[in-house]
């Protein structure tokens, strides 16, 4: 859905320094740096160009490591050093790709940011977006401060976690059908995006 590719993208997308910036500042600032690559009129003629500049913008400030982490829950501990690794670079491509291609679709929502909760090195940013047809829909994002930099681990559309989501798919792939053949479904979805 467009709105959760917003929600991603506008967490992940531009580096700002934390020391001084607010969590909401940083998440704004993603999600302006996305809503601009996608307006821009030179960008729309080249595909490949504009999908590489929105998955750098993504990149930034996502913390797809601790997301993926959080995604397979359980069966991360039990996992090798290089296959966590590796997990952890399928989980970023698969977000990347996937909420890439969905913000290409945007159109002119308006995206409002209602407030931010700290709370030590917890944050989470409270926004909602606004369609021209006047629905809305909420989009929180959920931030930890790491290395004095926040970094988004969660995304919150409509009520539902972006992380608990994929965990509850994860999980049930790997209880019926094992770790390797989640890797394989990840590694096949991630061929099928690649191309913009």
């Amino acid at each position: 859905m467009l709105i959760r590719i917003l929600l991603v993208l506008t967490a992940s997308i531009f580096f700002v320094s934390a020391a001084c910036a607010t969590p909401t500042e940083i998440v704004k600032k993603t999600v302006d740096e996305v809503v601009h690559i996608v307006a821009d009129k030179e960008m729309k003629k080249n595909d490949v160009k504009r999908r590489q500049a929105l998955k750098k913008a993504i990149s930034v400030i996502f913390d797809y490591t601790e997301m993926a982490k959080r995604s397979l829950g359980k069966h991360w501990n039990v996992r090798t050093a290089a296959e966590k690794k590796h997990f952890a670079e399928l989980f970023a491509t698969l977000l990347e790709n996937s909420y890439a291609g969905k913000i290409e679709s945007y159109n002119n929502e308006r995206i409002v940011y209602i407030k931010d909760i700290v709370e030590d090195e917890y944050a989470e940013v409270k926004s909602k977006v606004v369609t021209a047809a006047r629905d809305e829909f909420t989009l929180d994002y959920r931030l930890f401060k790491q290395n004095g930099k926040w970094m988004v681990y969660d995304v919150i559309i409509e009520g539902v976690s972006l992380v608990s989501n994929y965990r509850s798919q994860f999980n049930k792939i790997i209880t019926a059908n094992g770790y390797e053949k989640l890797v394989k479904k990840l590694e096949s979805k991630s061929e099928e995006l690649k191309a913009p």
